[in-house]
């Protein structure tokens, strides 16, 4: 059976790892944190000193999706997607939250003033959404807001009734 691809993207701390986590255990496709597979496989080409964290190898990233990615039935989340091949994905969601509920939300994982501001700033002026419009067909790339629990589940309903109609057509 063919199953889609799905990529979640947006600015840190909008709540991607929440709706892939909880998308993956009511769809039944697999979810896949590039943050957490590049920790574990050390899929890393050097240190950002001014941010305080590795710098990710992006050819190594693809290079360990790929077959996954080919089977299909899978759910990416990152904070970028301009480096990922455009085939492997069938729509792309960019999660986006009002400033003052983000500023909480980062705040309260210890990020330091310049990567606040910078990822505030991020969501601002929509960086995260261009870069999706900019690397794939605009038709497949939606906004989804992500301040409140309502904005979760619906959000999660949504996703879940697209993938329903995504293997019906695509199954026949």
């Amino acid at each position: 059976m063919l199953l889609p691809n799905i990529l979640l993207t947006g600015t840190p701390g909008v709540g991607k790892t929440t709706l892939g986590k909880e998308l993956a255990s009511r769809s039944g496709l697999k979810y896949i944190n590039v943050g957490d597979l590049a920790q574990e496989g050390q899929l890393y080409n050097g240190y950002d000193e001014e941010y305080d964290c590795p710098i990710l190898d992006e050819d190594r990233v693809i290079d360990e999706l790929e077959n996954q990615m080919r089977e299909g039935g899978t759910i990416v989340d990152y904070h970028g997607c301009d480096f990922f091949p455009e085939r492997w994905f069938h729509i792309v969601f960019v999660l986006r939250t009002d400033n003052s509920v983000l500023y909480k939300r980062l705040e309260t994982r210890g990020y330091g003033e310049k990567k606040l501001k910078d990822n505030i700033q991020c969501e601002i002026f929509q960086v995260l959404y261009e870069e999706a419009i900019a690397s794939y067909k605009e038709e497949i790339v939606h906004q989804l807001p992500s301040n409140k629990p309502e904005d979760l589940e619906d959000n999660i309903n949504q996703i879940l009734k697209w993938i329903e109609q995504w293997v019906k057509d695509h199954n026949t």
